[in-house]
């Protein structure tokens, strides 16, 4: 039988401890309803081990903070529209659909918002950026008109809010860009 040497069966505990370690904390999150049980076995990460790399998410709580303030700031100025908030990997967060928004406005916010997170700028700029590269509009699930806002921490992105349903893409965009400026409050 060959010998196992030491750098190998210490990789082989830490692929285990870290497996395990995935496999627990995905079943405390799968189920949010019920209290979950300590873990018996506590797993730290090697934080100096450079194949690892931390990032920032919105969490639910402010995501509805910012798409509430984007409905709201529409509703002060009589705009029904709907309001999309997407992750970092343009995954939906949530969308609320105001009251007496229009049937198209619901994907387009999420698009917009996508699209917001997708190149970290806000969508009218990259509305201005088809001139010269008529092709980005086919890349799938993204939309091109104004009203999508990054969500940045430190210049990166987080999240994207998109609005959808103004008469306008620029009031659309204001609305979004309000629900950024909430999570700054």
């Amino acid at each position: 039988m060959k010998k196992i040497s030491l750098r190998t069966r210490v990789l082989t505990g830490a692929v285990a401890a870290a497996a395990l370690g995935a496999g627990t904390f995905g079943a405390m999150s799968a189920n949010a309803s019920t209290p979950a049980a300590a873990p018996a076995a506590t797993v730290k990460a090697d934080t100096a081990n450079r194949n690892l790399q931390q990032s920032t998410h919105l969490t639910v709580d402010a995501a509805s903070k910012a798409a509430q303030a984007a409905l709201d700031a529409a509703e002060k100025e009589n705009q029904r529209v709907a309001v999309s908030v997407v992750d970092r990997n343009g995954n939906t967060i949530l969308t609320l659909r105001g009251d007496g928004a229009g049937p198209q406005a619901y994907e387009s916010a999420e698009k917009k918002a996508y699209t917001a997170v997708s190149w970290n700028a806000p969508t009218s700029e990259l509305a201005k950026r088809l001139a010269q590269a008529p092709n980005l509009k086919d890349i799938p699930g993204t939309l091109f008109l104004a009203g999508g806002a990054p969500v940045q921490v430190k210049g990166a992105p987080v999240a994207g809010i998109g609005v959808a349903g103004a008469p306008s893409g620029d009031l659309d965009e204001k609305f979004a860009a309000a629900g950024v400026a909430a999570l700054a409050k």
